[in-house]
C-alpha cells in the first residue's frame, strides 16, 4: 500500500529547484530601493535641482518606504555589458538608473550643500552621463546578497556614499542629505530593501543562461 505521506521523485526534484531558486542577491536588471539602516531612509530623488554647486538634480534621504522616486535599478558600466540576472560580485562597478527620470546616481569634487562634503546628483539622459556614474559595491564574500549591508563607493572621488543626518528645508523639507564622504563609516552602509530582483532562470544546461523575473 503506498504511504499518501510519502513524496514522490517528482515533488523531491522540484522542491529542491525552489531551494535553489530561493535566490538572494543583487542582480542585473534588478529595480530596488537602498536602504540606510543607521538613519532609517532610503535613497531617493526627483526633478528638483540644487540651488549651490552643479545645480543638477538633487539626491536626498526619505523616511518614506513607498515612494515611488526611490527605486533605482542596477545597471552595468558605461560600455560594459551587465547581463540581466546575473548576482552583482563584490568589488563589480555598476551604475544606479533612477527609475522615474532616467539619470544616474553620480558624484564629483563639487561641494555638498549642507555638510560641505561632496556632493551627490542625479546626472545624464536616458541613462548616459559620464564617469561619475560609475560605483564600487564594497562587500564581504562573493556576491551582493540582499540581506548583507554594503558600502557603495565612488570611482571618480574614491569616497563613499553616505548619510550625515542633515536635514533639508524648503522646497525638500524634512529630507536628508545624500554626499559622499571620504572613508568608510557607519553612517554609509547600504541594504537591499524593496524591488522586483531580476533572478537567472535555472538551465539543465549550464552555457544557457536566460533571464527571468521575479517579484519579492
Amino acid at each position: 500500500m503506498n504511504d499518501p505521506f510519502k513524496s514522490s521523485p517528482r515533488a523531491d526534484r522540484q522542491m529542491k529547484r525552489t531551494r535553489r531558486f530561493d535566490y538572494h542577491y543583487v542582480t542585473c536588471g534588478s529595480t530596488l530601493k537602498l536602504f540606510n539602516p543607521y538613519h532609517n531612509i532610503r535613497l531617493h530623488s526627483h526633478d528638483v535641482k540644487y540651488g549651490s554647486g552643479s545645480g543638477q538634480q538633487s539626491v536626498t534621504g526619505v523616511e518614506s518606504s513607498d515612494d515611488h522616486n526611490s527605486y533605482w535599478q542596477v545597471i552595468g558600466k558605461t560600455g560594459k555589458q551587465c547581463e540581466r540576472g546575473q548576482p552583482i560580485k563584490c568589488g563589480q562597478t555598476i551604475r544606479l538608473l533612477h527609475l522615474n527620470t532616467n539619470r544616474n546616481l553620480h558624484s564629483h569634487h563639487f561641494q555638498s550643500p549642507l555638510s560641505r562634503n561632496l556632493e551627490v546628483t542625479a546626472f545624464g539622459e536616458n541613462g548616459v552621463g559620464d564617469e561619475g556614474d560609475h560605483w564600487v559595491i564594497i562587500c564581504s564574500g562573493n556576491y551582493w546578497d540582499r540581506n548583507q549591508k554594503v558600502r557603495i563607493k565612488n570611482v571618480v572621488t574614491e569616497n563613499y556614499l553616505h548619510v550625515t543626518g542633515d536635514t533639508f528645508g524648503r522646497p525638500i523639507h524634512g529630507q536628508k542629505e545624500i554626499c559622499a564622504y571620504p572613508s568608510p563609516s557607519e553612517l554609509n552602509y547600504w541594504q537591499a530593501a524593496e524591488g522586483i530582483f531580476i533572478k537567472p532562470t535555472e538551465s539543465p544546461v549550464p552555457t544557457v543562461r536566460t533571464p527571468a523575473h521575479d517579484e519579492f
